[in-house]
């Protein structure tokens, strides 16, 4: 049962406690990126066999395979995928930088270029769930970025296929290759390449302990997005709300994970302790009751403040990824808001609109990260170039202080860069 906690008598320690992932996979993904790295596909292939119990003659998805899986996939679903498709696409398009140039001066250019990536791998976790929507808010804003390559990897299940669903998504947000393979073996082969798999510039993505840990070893060879934590949601809400629909929105994220965190804060008593009676009616209705009730016992928690401005003190400490304001008029608080991965306001937009179909990404910021860290987005795809033209008259303007400079640095051959060039011709 989640515990209920009051703010007056419970310590920070309580309050603030936010489970991390405890399992030590360093050595263990090191020895797979390392094979991964000496041994190319053959590693691959070892892998997909060990792990996922799937034997393969290729690592790739062909196309007939694409083509029969969007055949397969529910003409109802594949609407639902293009209509959340638009939404996203429309949130990003928002996102797009410009880039510039600055000529205010006689004789100097300045400017940045914007420069999409060459390549962009992308994650997609598999095994316990499918998830197309990770496929679509991954793709599109690499695609809006203009990534000219975007390579999805997933798990294969036993029979060497990737699930339908997936495929269609992929062919709905236009990536240009997936490849079958998961977890710590899938970013190596990403980061590092193979035979059927080129080396990508960055890796976006959630996914388990292991690929978590595989993102953080290979960052520097390629660029990372996050290290992704287990999901979590936090949300404010007041004496009026449903504890129906809240229980709901908890075991919302509470049946992704058993390290899943799900936290209510409120300022009344009587709501936190339906909302505790609520979850226990239905987490036995659930598909995976067993997931949810172990995330709720052992990682979630209700806590009961005096007053609603004190539960947004307590969001911004914690900083989840997502947070609901369950209020009436939950734009009055939106601008005290300062640390969230996602934020959905009001009693009719559960979380689960941000997971699907709303449009903003749901590859977010976890583990306290939304202080310094933001959502998956075009930015993510792109990097920046600057570039400064002076000709001969704007630069004897200003050697003498650039010479300067360099001096009081100790550094006197870049002073001589830059007087060399304004000395009189012989």
């Amino acid at each position: 049962m989640i515990r209920i906690l009051q703010y007056d008598k419970a310590g920070n320690s309580e309050i603030f406690a936010r489970k991390a992932p405890t399992a030590d996979v360093r050595d263990i993904v090191a020895d797979i990126l390392r094979n991964v790295r000496e041994r190319g596909d053959a590693a691959l292939f070892e892998y997909a066999e060990k792990f996922d119990h799937a034997k393969m003659d290729s690592l790739l998805v062909a196309e007939q395979e694409m083509e029969e899986a969007v055949r397969q996939t529910d003409p109802a679903f594949l609407a639902v995928l293009q209509k959340a498709a638009s939404n996203i696409r429309k949130f990003h398009q928002k996102q797009v930088r410009s880039s510039f140039i600055i000529n205010d001066e006689n004789g100097i250019l300045m400017g940045q270029k914007i420069i999409p990536v060459d390549r962009a791998g992308l994650y997609v976790p598999g095994g316990t769930a499918a998830y197309p929507s990770t496929v679509l808010m991954d793709v599109i804003p690499a695609k809006i970025a203009g990534v000219p390559e975007v390579i999805i990897a997933t798990p294969p299940g036993r029979d060497g296929r990737i699930h339908p669903e997936i495929l269609a998504a992929a062919r709905v947000a236009g990536a240009d290759r997936i490849v079958k393979a998961g977890g710590a073996q899938a970013i190596g082969a990403l980061a590092f390449g193979t035979e059927s798999v080129p080396k990508v510039d960055k890796i976006v993505g959630p996914g388990n302990a292991f690929v978590a840990e595989a993102k953080r070893q290979v960052y520097g060879t390629v660029s990372i997005d996050m290290i992704a934590g287990p999901s979590e949601i936090l949300i404010v809400a007041d004496a009026a709300s449903n504890p129906v629909h809240l229980a709901a929105d908890l075991l919302s994220q509470a049946e992704h994970d058993k390290m899943a965190s799900a936290v209510l804060v409120t300022d009344s008593p009587a709501l936190a302790e339906a909302v505790r009676q609520e979850l226990e009616k239905q987490i036995p209705l659930l598909e995976r009751c067993e997931i949810a009730r172990a995330s709720i016992d052992q990682n979630g928690k209700i806590i009961v403040t005096p007053n609603l401005q004190l539960a947004i003190d307590i969001a911004n400490e914690l900083a989840p990824e997502h947070l609901e304001l369950c209020v009436d008029q939950p734009f009055d608080y939106l601008d005290s808001i300062r640390h969230a991965g996602s934020v959905f306001l009001g009693r009719n937009c559960p979380e689960a609109l941000g997971d699907y179909l709303a449009g903003p990404n749901h590859t977010l910021p976890t583990q306290g990260t939304a202080r310094f860290s933001s959502p998956l987005g075009v930015d993510d795809f792109i990097k920046k170039t600057q570039y400064t033209y002076f000709t001969r008259d704007a630069l004897k303007n200003v050697a003498q202080d650039v010479a300067l400079f360099a001096r009081k640095e100790g550094l006197t051959a870049h002073a001589r860069s830059a007087l060399i060039r304004t000395e009189d011709e012989a």
